[in-house]
């Protein structure tokens, strides 16, 4: 089966088990939208007109921005080696009368973008892949330049008209073949306008930071780590892909020509300051992946220190631990979703499985059990050619669910479901304290040291060697010397 085909029916059989799964535990989802208000203490060029449409519009959306991208991440030493950064590019700026506001997002995705008005965002994922201070001028500047030549509202406009057209469409044409091919280059039409959007930022970012002093290669060399990073992730099928910088930005080996191209107006590569120390000491430190209240992946393990419970997958699974549950995905098309619900403690489980939000169950297949200790009930469903494998546990007060998808015809389900639902155990005190998050540190390469060395005293994630070249920006074959500063990953 081809792959993308395959990719789809796992995120349908996902899907499939949202719909049965009804509410979250995730810390998130308690808090209502208005708990996130636009920070007090922003990293800020805090010059924004008062009475600006545009940034009103913005400060609308800044509460949700934070909801969706895991709220503002705090760090004073980050914070003010971002703000140096955005200093030096105010100072040079195609339109001296905008002012920004850059938020640093604590989200592991890697994104970066702007809203009119002179928001901007960056995520602590994207500055865990950068490299040095032009690199992350290249990613300002370009989120700069869809601000001063007014993309956002373009964008609208160019939706309205494409909406508009589409109802005519639908409205004169109806569902014939000339109305879904005129459908269609609409679509296209709105897609090469964005295209072309982005190609105008990478231009204007590339001549705004040159200007500012920093090194022009800058922005191809990261696009060249976000391809690298974007092949290690589509393998690893870690964090939610909906809200890297590569889902809304096109990212392709001409675009990287292009931004080539740009650089060598203004000189042969070596041009321009790289500012690598001061932009490594920012991040020395710096959160690397998901947080204690969104619990940790190590390896084919999850483990949760504020619930205090951890479950594993099999071999060959993968497991995204996004904000709405805990999904894996492995082989022959077999998907896990893992959530929480709220329930009284005076309802059985088995009256709860029973109670009509498990859509094709098998009412036959409800039974009571005990899972290392804790009270279970487990059952069977199926729908639509998918089968399912239903387990509701009562741990540490709390209700968990555990649903294993596989298709109508797999005989995997029952001993990859058993697996799961075996390993589900609370965590011992001892076991809660030793977790601790992971974080990027800078080190200093020694005489001995290798690329292959440093890779393995990274702890917490996979494909250790990939990674560590990733995140250094170190091609295939690319080695390491004494004195270098290279970033390790470690829970230290």
């Amino acid at each position: 089966m081809p792959l993308r085909l395959r990719h789809l029916r796992l995120a349908a059989a996902v899907a499939m088990m949202a719909v049965l799964s009804g509410c979250m535990f995730n810390a998130a989802d308690s808090l209502s939208e208005n708990a996130f208000q636009p920070s007090n203490n922003p990293v800020t060029v805090d010059t924004v007109s008062r009475n600006d449409r545009l940034a009103e519009l913005a400060r609308g959306q800044h509460p949700r921005i934070l909801a969706t991208y895991g709220g503002e991440y705090s760090d004073p030493k980050l914070e003010r080696m971002v703000a140096k950064v955005v200093g030096n590019l105010t100072a040079e700026s195609d339109n001296p009368n905008q002012a920004y506001r850059i938020t640093i997002l604590n989200s592991p995705n890697v994104n970066a973008f702007a809203l009119p008005g002179g928001y901007l965002y960056v995520t602590r994922g994207l500055l865990a892949l950068a490299n040095d201070s032009a690199e992350l001028a290249a990613v300002i500047a370009h989120e700069m330049g869809h601000v001063t030549a007014n993309h956002g509202l373009q964008r609208q406009q160019k939706e309205a008209e494409e909406v508009l057209a589409t109802k005519v469409v639908s409205d004169v044409l109806g569902d014939s073949q000339a109305a879904k091919a005129a459908l269609v280059r609409g679509k296209l039409r709105l897609a090469q306008f964005s295209r072309n959007q982005e190609l105008e930022a990478d231009a204007i970012g590339i001549r705004h930071s040159s200007r500012s002093g920093y090194d022009p290669y800058a922005a191809s060399r990261f696009l060249q780590s976000m391809a690298a990073y974007s092949d290690l992730r589509s393998v690893t099928g870690a964090a939610d892909a909906s809200l890297d910088f590569l889902a809304s930005h096109p990212n392709a080996p001409q675009r990287i020509e292009l931004a080539q191209g740009h650089a060598r107006q203004f000189g042969a590569p070596g041009v321009g300051a790289r500012d690598r120390d001061s932009f490594l000491a920012g991040i020395d430190g710096l959160l690397f992946g998901d947080t204690a209240d969104e619990g940790y992946v190590r390896g084919n393990t999850f483990l949760h220190s504020r619930l205090g419970l951890s479950f594993s997958v099999p071999s060959g699974f993968v497991i995204d631990n996004s904000a709405a549950a805990v999904t894996a995905t492995g082989p022959g098309e077999t998907a896990i979703r893992f959530d929480g619900v709220a329930l009284d403690p005076k309802v059985q489980l088995v009256d709860y499985v029973r109670s009509g939000w498990v859509a094709g169950l098998d009412p036959s297949s409800v039974r009571a059990e005990t899972i290392n200790g804790n009270e279970a009930a487990v059952a069977r469903a199926r729908a639509d050619g998918w089968q399912f494998d239903i387990v509701v546990i009562r741990a540490g007060g709390q209700v968990y669910r555990l649903l294993t998808a596989a298709p109508a015809a797999s005989t995997a389900l029952d001993g990859i479901a058993r697996s799961v639902s075996g390993s589900f155990k609370l965590l011992t005190p001892a076991e809660k304290a030793a977790l601790k998050p992971l974080r990027i540190r800078i080190v200093t390469v020694r005489p001995g040291d290798t690329v292959g060395s440093l890779a393995a005293s990274m702890v917490g994630v996979d494909r250790k060697l990939d990674l560590f070249r990733v995140l250094n920006a170190l091609g295939p074959g690319a080695s390491v010397s004494a004195g270098q500063k290279v970033k390790i990953v470690t829970d230290r």
